[in-house]
């Protein structure tokens, strides 16, 4: 989806009815028509949007929709109503100034879509957390609550915790039914138990209308979306079931019928025709409301009096009490949700019926198009303001605006003393009989004069042959065209008062709600003025409503539906131009145009326009300003149709911007075939470094698939060649062998038998390959003698292999090691086969100190005294066979230059073995060599039991 990122581009007809050329009704109606058939429903005016309802489904409201128009700049993207609420909630937010959304438009025009895509919106881009989103639920569900009352709709919500504004709603009240909209039939889905309500809803005179069915309509859905807000607002079950009662008494009450009941005096007196109970749900006594529609008590200082009412007036009572319970509990709802959710920074949504001009026009149109003669003249002060104010923050000069001022028309209808609502009200007022023609007479004689009253019967006879003004109208020159109002029915709609009787029969019901919403009904509270006109109130009402906007920054939305069939697709020129002119949608345009038509910060602008001139493009280096400043200059920008502001560029005719506009679009192809060209440039050359780069990848590919095939050729002829070189080899030594072998058997008498015997020992010692034996010296394996002519040839090898094995063992010792094996090996030349225990001494290692000889004393001492090392001494006890005794001797063992040379064993006589080391006798200093009487040698004697 293609992004937008000006007003100016791409734009279907013109986005901006300020910029329109030339500016003419014709004109401002096909830029409608064109951007409707191409579902762009919205259009600026400035800052107004103009919304042209589709009867069906875009897809321009979703999510993403709402992220692309966040935080953006309100001229930055294509028309949308997404644009003028994110710039009334940034306003709100960021600068602290309360807002206010104006939605205009008849029936139908889509206003309240309108309200639900703001709120919608700013509910999506605030805060979030757990408070937020409870707020804006609140926020979102009011809006369920207040159209289940089908009547006007106010929404307040707390701005405190995501800086979200009040949005309120306010709709002028009309006495009969609007076309299009249900009022109670959503109620009647409620439990018959509980209010006594009948399910057909055609019982029900209140209901009986045509307009109170709508084709596809769930009301039972509704009803649960109706309670299911309700308690996400935060009303009570029992609240809630007030309310509901109360709307059902509603119902009820448009059930009651009333007879004549003839006097003594002449006069008819209402009665209730059937006492069916149709006010228990009220909690009043069925006698003191009766009495409330048959009698009206007037009170005048001490004085009383009561009179009699008829059956016409009875049915006026009722239809008062029914109105005003109905608008009484509406208001009791938005105090309620006030209450709910309380309020700070505020936003207002003002949801309007639209300026009305019907076939037949009465009070309800001529008070309806009173309001929005003041939403024009507001929106008139407010434009005006606001561009002035801005002129001003921009250091331009402002120039005063001509424009037609509506005011004229506000005080023909509200001035105090000659105003139409002031001769109403006087009218109403003033004792006699009093009617709707001498209310109009009044009007002929005060307001003949004026140059926007216009009236058949008026004192200077202006419209007397004037056959389209009948004599009982009066007609207004308003804003958005003539209106003609007909007269009958105004004095009665304006007293549409509702009876003290009333309010005080109302007061005494024992329902809790009933009482709150008639105060004035208290008999402590009595109040004998005369209750306000209709008229008066109204006009009260729209005071303080043009008091409230002036204290907030204005937005507007002009809502306009483009047919009264509803359906998608259909423009008709006809009633949009109606539209148009009760909107005062030109003349909102003129007024824009008059000062500078286009206005746009200096940095989008220089980088939008900056390819018109070399000097800015492609970078400007430098303020932004200035940068614009050399772009007009450069593009011959008469200075008479320009200003600079301080941070804005202001441009007086669109003729100017779209001057700029054609020389962007047309430097925009310029730039667009360079960039084709560079581009098919880049994609050519790129191609060709990718060819070439191919072309090497496979060149390389190829030689390596031409060497490999060559080498393996050539490996192919080598194996070949090596072959027949093997094969030659082969042949010569078999011929060789066989040359030999013929020579053999010429000279050897026996040279067959000599060959085989070779050949066996060929095989022999070739066998020996396989079979020898492992590697360990202590393996006394070997292979069995194959034949008997090589017995001395295999004990010699077997012989010749050990004694290799074992030097191939003993190469693999250390030093240490080896003087062990020496040791082990002369103590196995002693006592091998001589010594019982010997065979389990050979693992056993040498400690060198069995007796511990080192610790003696003696040792220590004589180890002193000898020269040599001495390697053992003890003492030595002998006994003499002969006579008994026992001898001592010291025997001691030296080593001969430190090694032991031989030792010799001998058998002594009592048994014991004797080891002799035969070598010197030692020397001991001053000592002799001991002797062994039996040896000539010096010995040491070891004495080892058997």
């Amino acid at each position: 989806m293609e992004v937008k990122t000006s007003l100016l581009d791409n734009m279907i007809g013109v986005g901006d009815m300020v910029l329109l050329e030339p500016l003419n009704e014709d004109s401002f109606i096909e830029n409608l028509r064109k951007r409707f058939d191409h579902n762009e429903i919205y259009t600026y005016i400035g800052s107004v949007v103009i919304s042209m309802n589709p009867y069906r489904s875009l897809s321009i409201f979703t999510p993403e929709k709402v992220e692309e128009y966040r935080n953006r700049n309100f001229y930055e993207l294509s028309p949308h109503i997404y644009a003028l609420a994110d710039e009334a909630y940034r306003s709100l937010r960021d600068q602290d100034k309360d807002q206010c959304i104006l939605i205009t438009g008849e029936s139908g025009a889509g206003k309240t879509e309108a309200s639900k895509l703001v709120m919608s919106y700013v509910a999506a881009v605030c805060g979030r957390g757990q408070e937020v989103n409870k707020v804006k639920e609140q926020l979102l569900q009011s809006n369920p609550v207040l159209e289940g009352e089908c009547l006007n709709r106010t929404h307040f919500i707390n701005p405190t915790l995501f800086l979200f504004p009040i949005c309120f709603r306010f709709r002028a009240s009309k006495a009969k039914a609007s076309e299009g909209h249900t009022h109670f039939k959503t109620f009647i889905s409620l439990s018959p138990s509980k209010l006594k309500l009948d399910r057909d809803f055609s019982k029900y005179n209140y209901l009986s209308l045509d307009s109170a069915t709508v084709n596809g309509l769930d009301d039972a859905a509704s009803f649960r979306t109706v309670r299911n807000a309700m308690q996400i607002v935060g009303f009570m079950e029992d609240e809630v079931q007030l309310v509901l009662e109360l709307v059902a008494a509603v119902l009820k009450l448009g059930n009651i019928e009333f007879k004549p009941e003839s006097r003594v005096n002449g006069f008819d007196e209402s009665r209730v025709k059937d006492k069916n109970g149709e006010t228990m749900l009220l909690g009043i006594e069925q006698s003191v409301l009766e009495r409330a529609f048959s009698y009206r008590t007037v009170e005048a200082k001490m004085e009383k009096v009561s009179t009699t009412l008829n059956v016409a007036q009875a049915y006026y009572a009722r239809d008062a009490l029914a109105k005003n319970l109905y608008s009484r509990l509406f208001s009791w709802l938005v105090t309620r949700i006030n209450e709910s959710i309380k309020v700070g920074l505020v936003m207002g949504v003002l949801d309007i019926y639209g300026f009305e001009i019907f076939e037949d026009n009465s009070f309800e149109q001529f008070i309806i198009n009173y309001c929005n003669e003041k939403l024009q003249q507001i929106f008139i002060e407010l434009t005006l303001r606001e561009e002035q104010e801005e002129y001003v923050r921009e250091g331009i000069e402002w120039t005063n605006i001509e424009y037609f001022n509506n005011a004229i028309i506000c005080d023909l209808i509200e001035n105090n003393q000659n105003g139409i609502l002031a001769m109403l009200d006087e009218e109403c007022l003033r004792p006699g009989t009093v009617t709707d023609d001498t209310f109009l007479d009044k009007l002929n004689t005060i307001c003949a004069e004026h140059q926007h009253f216009e009236s058949r019967l008026s004192k200077n006879s202006k419209f007397l042959t004037d056959h389209s003004l009948p004599h009982s109208c009066f007609r207004i020159q308003h804003y958005a065209g003539k209106v003609l109002y007909r007269v009958e029915g105004f004095v009665d709609k304006n007293n549409d008062l509702l009876y003290r009787d009333l309010s005080q029969a109302m007061y005494k019901a024992t329902h809790s709600l009933m009482r709150q919403l008639f105060p004035e009904g208290n008999p402590a509270k009595v109040n004998l003025k005369r209750p306000l006109t209709a008229g008066f109130q109204f006009k009260a009402s729209v005071g303080g409503l043009m008091r409230n906007l002036q204290t907030k920054n204005p937005n507007y939305i002009r809502c306009i539906k483009p047919n009264d069939k509803k359906a998608a697709h259909i423009f008709t020129d006809s009633l949009v131009c109606h539209q148009v002119r009760y909107l005062g949608l030109m003349e909102n345009v003129r007024v824009r145009r008059a000062g500078y038509a286009f206005r746009q910060p200096y940095e989008p602008c220089l980088e939008r326009y900056k390819m018109l001139c070399k000097q800015t493009w492609p970078h400007w280096r430098g303020p932004a300003r200035d940068g614009v400043e050399v772009l007009l200059t450069d593009c011959s920008v008469p200075a008479e149709e320009f200003a600079y502001g301080r941070s804005k560029i202001f441009i007086r005719n669109p003729r100017t911007l779209f001057t700029l506009e054609e020389r962007r679009r047309a430097c925009l192809e310029d730039l667009a075939t360079l960039i084709q060209k560079i581009y098919r440039g880049w994609k050519c050359r790129t191609h060709f470094l990718l060819l070439k780069k191919s072309q090497v990848v496979v060149a390389a590919w190829y030689r390596r698939y031409a060497v490999i095939k060559h080498y393996k050729n050539a490996r192919k002829i080598l194996r070949q060649l090596k072959y027949e070189k093997r094969c030659k080899e082969a042949v010569t030594t078999i011929a060789a062998y066989w040359h030999g072998t013929q020579v053999l058997a010429q000279t050897l008498p026996n040279g067959i038998e000599y060959m085989l015997v070779s050949l066996q020992m060929q095989k022999y010692f070739l066998g020996l390959k396989t079979t020898v034996p492992s590697m360990s010296p202590i393996d006394n394996t070997w292979s069995a003698q194959p034949y008997s002519f090589l017995e001395g040839a295999h004990t010699e090898l077997r012989r010749i292999f050990h004694l290799w094995r074992c030097k191939k063992h003993r190469g693999q010792f250390t030093e240490e090691k080896k003087a062990v094996y020496e040791e082990k090996l002369e103590a196995s030349e002693i006592f091998k086969n001589k010594k019982a225990l010997y065979p389990s001494s050979v693992s056993q290692p040498f400690k060198g100190d069995y007796l511990e000889i080192h610790k003696n004393p003696k040792y220590q001492k004589l180890n002193s005294a000898v020269e040599e090392k001495v390697l053992l001494a003890d003492v030595v006890n002998k006994i003499n066979r002969a006579n008994g005794k026992a001898s001592t001797f010291l025997k001691i063992t030296l080593p001969q230059q430190n090694q032991i040379d031989k030792y010799i064993t001998s058998k002594t006589e009592d048994g014991s073995t004797t080891l002799k080391l035969l070598h010197n006798t030692s020397r001991v200093k001053g000592r002799k060599p001991v002797q062994n009487k039996k040896c000539s040698k010096t010995c040491i004697l070891f004495a080892t039991r058997q």
